[in-house]
């Protein structure tokens, strides 16, 4: 047993230092700006810049709209799947899984293919109208993620039950949806909510084909050109997606706990 548990600790370890040693030194080199010393001009440099803001600040919008957007799309599919229609819920889960399989950059060409300025839906035609296609692209990857905490949320209350008692209580199917099956779904809606946000603000391809300036692109212009900025940008953003994954066990953890609302 000794020996066993030894084994599993040395793993540990070894997969921890895999992680974190490349992680401190990434931090430690974007504190060398200063030559001889240690400081945080790296960091100072990046959050003055005026492009940081503009792009951090338009991908955190944009993540925004998608997780509303995502939300409304995937809760009232999942809950009709769960209710009425149970023997298409292998096609519904296939279809979700498929921006797992379709890389990213094939999504992005068959967009711009499709809603072209020429076409009869011309999304690329505009600004807001690109940043409405970015924002479907976004909803397309996160899809997978969104629908599978959204379902696994859903089966841990009774759909069925709670449907029947609001039609008898005469309330109409939006609320039912909103007073009934939101509340009982919301751990699973924020778990995908932190992931959805997590990859829009990494997101590279799509923004940087369709020529939006979200943060990904900005990551990419900044290491082609700059030396100690990038490090500290690398650094942020491992913070913003280990900010989201703390929050989603948070709210993994006390949705365990908390009893289901009648």
């Amino acid at each position: 047993m000794k020996t066993q548990k030894i084994g599993a600790w040395l793993a540990i370890f070894f997969g921890a230092s895999y992680f974190i040693i490349p992680l401190i030194a990434t931090f430690e080199f974007s504190l060398r700006m200063r030559r001889g010393e240690y400081s945080f001009d790296a960091y100072r440099s990046v959050f003055s810049d005026v492009q940081f803001r503009e792009s951090f600040s338009y991908s955190i919008v944009m993540a925004l709209l998608t997780i509303v957007f995502g939300v409304l799309l995937v809760v009232p599919t999942a809950y009709w799947v769960r209710l009425r229609l149970p023997q298409m819920r292998p096609v519904v889960e296939f279809i979700t899984l498929m921006p797992l399989v379709i890389p990213a950059i094939v999504i992005v060409f068959g967009y711009l293919r499709i809603y072209n300025s020429s076409s009869y839906i011309p999304f690329t035609g505009s600004a807001r109208g690109t940043d409405l296609l970015l924002m479907f692209s976004f909803m397309t990857l996160s899809l997978p993620y969104m629908y599978r905490s959204v379902d696994t949320a859903m089966r841990t209350i009774d759909v069925g039950t709670l449907t029947e008692a609001a039609q008898s209580l005469g309330a109409s199917w939006p609320t039912i949806m909103f007073k009934c099956i939101f509340p009982n779904v919301m751990s699973g809606v924020l778990s995908g909510a932190f992931i959805t946000f997590a990859i829009v603000i990494g997101e590279f391809t799509m923004p940087s084909l369709l020529n939006r300036p979200a943060f990904g692109p900005y990551l990419q212009l900044i290491g082609a050109n700059r030396a100690y900025e990038p490090p500290a940008l690398a650094v942020i953003a491992f913070a913003i997606t280990w900010g989201c994954m703390i929050l989603l066990q948070l709210v993994s953890r006390f949705s365990k706990s908390a009893p289901a609302k009648p």
